[in-house]
């Protein structure tokens, strides 16, 4: 399954955008932590690979202007487990 695919199965993440085919690896990263349950978050690892997507979430956390589309305990929770397991 490519990332495109896994999005396309859960429109719900991104209920606003119509072309699926065009949202880049960190636009679903970031939907999938904020509105995907375990199971999503669980299944696009797979996919991408826990570094990579670590590597993803730490580049979008950490603007030095403190702009940040995370939820601030989606933030923490996923900054502890990157961290841990990535």
């Amino acid at each position: 399954m490519t990332i495109h695919e896994f999005i396309k199965k859960r429109k719900y993440l991104i209920w606003y955008v119509s072309d699926y085919d065009a949202l880049d690896a960190e636009s679903i990263v970031e939907a999938t932590l904020n509105y995907g349950d375990w199971d999503d978050v669980q299944k696009l690892i797979k996919i991408v690979g826990i570094k990579k997507m670590a590597k993803i979430f730490h580049k979008q956390t950490h603007f030095k202007s403190g702009r940040c589309n995370y939820h601030p305990e989606v933030k923490n929770y996923f900054k502890l487990y990157f961290d841990k397991y990535a």
